[in-house]
């Protein structure tokens, strides 16, 4: 099935450079929200005009020049969107877009100008979405014992959820002895919750489901959902009775994943034409900030400002903690100097290079 037509999990979890241009295409349920043009790479091409394009999942950044040349920042990564003042070869001293983002083992820093004077959207288009972003994480996210359902046993709603379907007497089988409970099935997630408390309960997003099934267990013929590996891989298993209801729920919940995954829904809504008073004072306060407060800046070394990595990459931070060794000191046979050994997967000769080869 081709790319786009496909569900990416990446898409919004991951940070990727100078991808193919099918890997720039909207996946399934991926909306593009903005298109703002031209925008510079001040931190990696700067000098170098180019397209951004924000949609519900991710941020991406297109060369003019160099299509080839590229960025895809999920929203999911990033730990801050703040403005700043830097130095932009094309706009000299202005302000710009900075995103500080972490992945597991690296940190990146990235900052864009918008090289249209006195056109500011491109600050509020991302705070939105990324905000919008943030607070829809139930539509993608399993959720366990969290406050979902509010008083009477209803379903605290999301939007652009609807219930399809009830079920009661529906027992978890994650304890030896089960916990007798109900489920809610809607558009986008399956909600089981405990009858005798409220509290227990799991929320799964049919995005984080790989497989549905009927299949024997210790309690008899069970309904399992596994979820997949971005979702933790969980194997989660629930009797119901009697057996033409445990078919029927079955077949249900098939019917409504499969519809799902035609047409998945992420729940990041931003509407750029009604950017109201409340995102550009939350714009004007994070300029504020910026000016006001100390950042923790990254050294910017202009040789090297096009390669991909060396110009976005903080080396020496890995994980949560920053006293970590130095590299290996290798003989350069090349240099005839001692030298820190390079990362795996570059050479001195990419390191070196203004413009990438490809």
């Amino acid at each position: 099935m081709p790319i786009e037509n496909c569900i990416a999990h990446w898409y919004d979890n991951d940070i990727r450079f100078d991808l193919m241009t099918r890997y720039l295409k909207p996946c399934a349920g991926e909306k593009i929200f903005e298109l703002i043009e031209p925008v510079e790479d001040t931190k990696g091409n700067n000098g170098e005009p180019g397209k951004l394009i924000v949609t519900n999942l991710r941020i991406i950044w297109q060369s003019q020049k160099y299509p080839k040349i590229n960025l895809s920042i999920g929203y999911n990564p990033i730990t801050s969107i703040s403005i700043k003042s830097a130095t932009s070869k094309l706009r000299g001293m202005t302000e710009s877009l900075h995103i500080l983002a972490k992945t597991k083992s690296s940190r990146y820093e990235f900052i864009f100008t918008n090289l249209v004077v006195d056109h500011n959207r491109l600050f509020p288009v991302v705070l939105g979405v990324h905000r919008a972003y943030i607070q829809s994480k139930p539509y993608r996210e399993i959720k366990m014992r969290s406050a979902m359902i509010v008083s009477n046993k209803k379903l605290q709603m999301l939007q652009q959820e609807q219930i399809c379907e009830q079920i009661s007497g529906v027992w978890n089988l994650s304890s030896d002895q089960g916990n007798l409970g109900s489920f809610f099935i809607t558009n986008v997630r399956v909600v089981w919750f405990a009858a005798a408390n409220e509290l227990f309960n799991a929320s799964i997003p049919f995005l984080q489901i790989a497989e549905i099934k009927v299949r024997d267990s210790k309690f008899g013929k069970a309904l399992v959902i596994e979820t997949t590996e971005f979702g933790g891989n969980y194997i989660l298993g629930f009797r119901i009775d009697p057996k033409e209801k445990l078919q029927s729920v079955y077949k249900s919940l098939l019917s409504i994943h499969d519809t799902y995954m035609a047409y998945p829904e992420f729940g990041v809504e931003f509407n750029p034409d009604t950017i109201d008073a409340e995102i550009e004072q939350e714009r004007k306060d994070r300029l504020h900030k910026a000016i006001t407060e100390e950042v923790e800046e990254i050294d910017e070394n202009p040789e090297l400002a096009s390669d991909a990595f060396a110009a976005y990459f903080a080396d020496g931070y890995t994980g949560e903690s920053q006293n970590l060794p130095r590299r290996q000191i290798v003989y350069s046979e090349e240099l005839g100097l001692a030298i820190e050994k390079p990362k795996d997967g570059f050479t001195l000769q990419q390191l070196w290079e203004v413009i990438p080869s490809y």
